[in-house]
């Protein structure tokens, strides 16, 4: 791996924590007694794995006051970090027991579980940050992002690349030209590392209930069933109700740069090729072509690769580097370059071969024009800061619903494969069918209807 251009996070923070020092608390938050207020955060799925981590960066500038998790033994573990907060095994029982003295929520919970959680909180007026997919139904995409404009809240989403350095520098570069016009894009990933395909088809197999979960919390809004071995703590990505799949795991990072650099928006039509896609399972691999027409480079085509496929190394890149070796990134190629990236977070973004990236910049450090993030890799804290400086995020649901919704297109294509699939961007629907059963879900449990109607 080359060098990274850019100044490492550290360097970063230091140098602009003076200036966000003096902006960084309006007087709305200043109290009666001249105190300072905190937000009181509740973490939704914040007991363990990536809803700690997300509770644990907002605990850095907010109160945590609550944590709901499924998991009784996390619960455990989660009160001992955090023996103020209360501890909750049901969203809708925390929200009941302690919705006022909540401002903002992390929704960190699996896939199927965002939607009724987010809605939950939005409903009652609480700010948002939700993992990536921020849902894995297109028309709860759509219903979120409603929802949120109709209550005012601030939102965001746990794509932390988008807050860094490289993905604006990729933004600002592609505007200034340095590929010319974009025709094509490469992505890849080399996700599922965990089960998909026939492998996970027999690992979802009826069980007991393991003592320490709430089967019936994990269900949340999808329709009551036995309990499934294979699904909890992880696994349950590769499952099509419960997750959405390596796409939605990693395409609200992979696609985040090339989506906002070349103003993609939705597809009109997208087709895939996978192997060993089952009825209750995401493939093992899969190839997707999206196919744009963009107001300002017209006609691109965007390929997804996932497993163990992945593009043809670039003619440009140099002898020395190891292609094989690089598992995940991006290849966007215009008329009069290429630029590679090599990380999941778009941070490493440069033309090809580097004797062309080196002429591009002329021996100088590259200059960000683009205003920074409010808080760097900590799309939790940047949503706190907004919440106080009466900001807005760079992946709010403006933002991250039609990327989340990128990922959903490319599911509809990768359940059926070997079709055209054609999108009708104004009806939010497709020519086909059997894809149109996945735009939402086949039944939600009775009393667990969100929709933006009903906040």
């Amino acid at each position: 791996m080359k060098p990274s251009l850019f100044p490492n996070r550290r360097t970063f923070l230091r140098n602009t924590a003076a200036t966000a020092g003096s902006i960084f608390l309006p007087n709305l938050l200043i109290g009666q007694e001249g105190g300072v207020k905190k937000i009181n955060v509740a973490g939704i799925g914040g007991a363990g794995g990536k809803g700690a981590s997300d509770v644990g960066i907002s605990a850095k500038g907010a109160n945590i006051v609550a944590i709901c998790d499924v998991d009784r033994e996390r619960l455990k573990q989660a009160q001992q970090k955090y023996p103020d907060a209360k501890m909750f095994e049901s969203f809708r029982d925390m929200f009941e027991a302690m919705g006022d003295k909540i401002d903002m929520c992390t929704v960190s919970t699996p896939d199927h579980a965002h939607y009724p959680a987010a809605m939950e909180a939005i409903k009652r007026g609480k700010h948002v940050c939700v993992q990536k997919p921020l849902v894995n139904r297109i028309w709860e995409a759509n219903q979120l992002h409603e929802a949120a404009k109709k209550k005012g809240v601030k939102t965001n989403m746990g794509n932390q690349g988008h807050t860094g350095k490289g993905i604006r520098f990729l933004n600002q570069w592609i505007s200034e030209g340095i590929v010319g016009n974009v025709k094509e894009i490469h992505v890849w990933t080399n996700r599922p590392i965990w089960p998909q395909g026939n492998e996970a088809k027999e690992k979802y197999t009826p069980g007991e209930v393991p003592a320490s979960l709430n089967w019936e919390s994990w269900l949340a809004a999808t329709p009551q069933v036995p309990y499934l071995n294979g699904l909890h703590p992880f696994a349950w990505r590769g499952h099509r109700e419960y997750g959405a799949g390596a796409m939605g795991d990693m395409g609200c990072h992979l696609l985040d740069g090339p989506f906002w650099s070349c103003g993609l928006g939705e597809p009109y039509k997208m087709e895939a090729e996978c192997t060993e896609l089952t009825d209750v399972s995401w493939p093992k691999s899969s190839h997707v072509v999206f196919y744009f027409k963009t107001e300002k480079y017209g006609e691109i085509k965007l390929h997804w690769y996932e497993g163990s496929l992945k593009p043809e190394r670039p003619a440009e890149l140099e002898a020395d580097r190891d292609w094989s070796k690089i598992k995940g990134g991006f290849l966007l190629r215009g008329d009069e370059g290429v630029i590679l990236n090599t990380d999941d977070y778009c941070g490493s973004p440069r033309l090809i071969p580097s004797t062309k990236m080196t002429a591009f910049l002329g021996g100088k450090s590259p200059e960000l024009k683009l205003e920074p993030a409010l808080a760097e890799g900590e799309p939790q804290l940047e949503l706190i800061r907004a919440i106080e400086q009466d900001k807005i995020c760079g992946s709010n649901f403006d933002y991250s619903v039609p990327l989340t919704k990128l990922c959903l297109f490319g599911n509809l294509a990768i359940a059926n494969p070997g079709k055209v699939i054609n999108w009708d961007a104004a009806k939010q629907e497709s020519d086909s069918a059997d894809a149109n059963k996945l735009i939402t879900r086949a039944a939600y449990r009775q009393g667990w209807d969100y929709s933006a109607a009903n906040v």
